[in-house]
């Protein structure tokens, strides 16, 4: 991971002096519950947890002879503890330490990724908010549909973030596994009662039926749920780069003092933040790929599973905290531009509201078939008429002057009565109401 892309609270859990901690964590609880049952002598227990710790240097020295991580550590943690220290790492086999402190390890970082989201959901919640009432063009396959507002469009995401912290907290539930079950899974050299011991010490289950391993589908899931929560932001972040375009300029990313956004063209404000996330949810997906791949391993377990995730567990949390951090700060401070939102609702001369006249021609004894010729033709000589760029007519002027619609004319506004944007966000505030804890100020 690149260096500036790391954040200092990821940056900490995923460093070496945290992961050798929660090693030395389990490794403690272990011999508390081997002392519960008398295997190891209380004034051998009291030195070892008096002295346990480790140095990292000196494990690396330990590592580079023996070319194994847990070896050396647990030699570094003895020679500190002295004579007492021959009942670390008692009926364990090296997995036992390294799955369980992983438990811990990941369940650490999604609690930072979920506080984090909630940060994010509070904020698009609150510009969400500001702009309910806000009429806006609402577009499918990128063409204007029907009216709604710019505060629901944002409503949206926050469901969505809604759904993503779901996700995430179940993803943190099932990975929170103990396992300390040994070599191929059977409790051979460490009864199951030690397990459930330190399963409780610790504030994590255990895992049902372990191998030597716990298995990756749990850890799957957490890489599944941190990518669809990055879809998601991913989702916001197109949606921006989409309107702030200058075709459309309804909001436009914070863009600081002395912020420059063109080598060659001064007057550019580019969507940088918001492309930047949509690369990183790339990267997101890459990462839930091979944690994917990493589920099938040969027998009760094979050692490729480790390299993988080596390097995708701490990358894929530091680009999910930074996403966060920095579609926080976009919508913070999104530039929102309302005279603009209020002409985009005008460009299409009324066409809009093309639907709301179709179901009214129905009501009003038409067949649906030929409502649907009636406002599709003059729909489409209004859209001629637009892009022309010649004194655009309205489809209201034009459904007016319909011989078709001649009766209907007549009777005192019941055809410009369809025109009428109130029609099309009237169940807004219900739709709100259905978030109690957005902050409404």
């Amino acid at each position: 991971m690149i260096e500036k892309y790391c954040t200092e609270a990821m940056k900490k859990i995923w460093s070496d002096e945290n992961r050798f901690t929660k090693w030395l964590d389990v490794e403690l609880a272990v011999c508390r519950a081997w002392a519960a049952d008398g295997a190891i002598p209380p004034g051998d227990l009291a030195v070892i947890e008096e002295r346990a710790s480790f140095d990292i240097s000196r494990i690396a020295e330990i590592e580079e002879i023996t070319q194994h991580d847990v070896i050396a550590f647990v030699s570094s943690v003895a020679e500190r503890i002295g004579p007492a220290g021959r009942f670390v790492h008692l009926g364990l086999t090296s997995s036992d330490v390294i799955d369980t402190a992983a438990s811990l390890l990941l369940a650490q970082a999604l609690d930072v990724i979920i506080d984090s989201a909630r940060d994010l959901r509070a904020s698009c919640g609150r510009r969400a908010w500001e702009y309910r009432h806000t009429p806006s063009v609402g577009r499918s396959h990128g063409i204007h549909a029907e009216p709604t507002t710019f505060g629901l469009k944002l409503l949206g995401y926050v469901s969505e973030l809604d759904r993503g912290i779901v996700r995430l907290e179940q993803a943190r539930e099932d990975v929170r596994a103990c396992k300390l079950s040994g070599a191929v899974g059977t409790y051979a050299n460490c009864p199951p009662h030690i397990e459930e011991r330190v399963a409780v010490e610790l504030g994590l289950r255990r895992d049902m039926v372990s191998t030597q391993i716990i298995q990756r589908d749990r850890h799957a899931r957490v890489m599944s749920a941190l990518s669809l929560y990055g879809a998601g932001l991913e989702r916001l972040a197109v949606e921006i780069r989409h309107l702030q375009r200058t075709e459309v300029m309804e909001v436009s990313e914070p863009f600081g003092k002395g912020q420059k956004g063109s080598s060659a063209m001064p007057h550019k404000k580019n969507p940088i933040l918001s492309e930047r996330v949509t690369g990183m949810a790339r990267l997101l997906r890459g990462y839930a790929g091979a944690a994917m791949e990493n589920v099938a391993l040969w027998h009760e377990r094979d050692i490729s599973h480790s390299s993988v995730e080596r390097v995708i567990w701490p990358d894929a949390f530091n680009l999910t905290h930074y996403m966060t951090n920095i579609m926080k700060k976009i919508v913070d401070g999104l530039v929102v531009n309302r005279a603009q939102i209020a002409h985009n609702l005008e460009i299409t001369r009324g066409l809009l509201f093309s639907g709301r006249v179709l179901l009214a021609l129905v009501e009003w004894g038409f067949s649906r078939e030929e409502a649907y010729a009636v406002v599709q033709d003059n729909a489409m000589r209004c859209w001629e008429s637009v892009l022309s760029g010649d004194a655009p007519e309205s489809l209201y002027s034009l459904l007016a002057a319909d011989p078709r619609l001649l009766a209907f004319c007549e009777e005192d506004g019941r055809l410009k009565s369809l025109f009428d944007l109130d029609y099309y966000l009237r169940y807004v505030d219900e739709i709100f109401a259905r978030f109690s804890y957005i902050e409404r100020n």
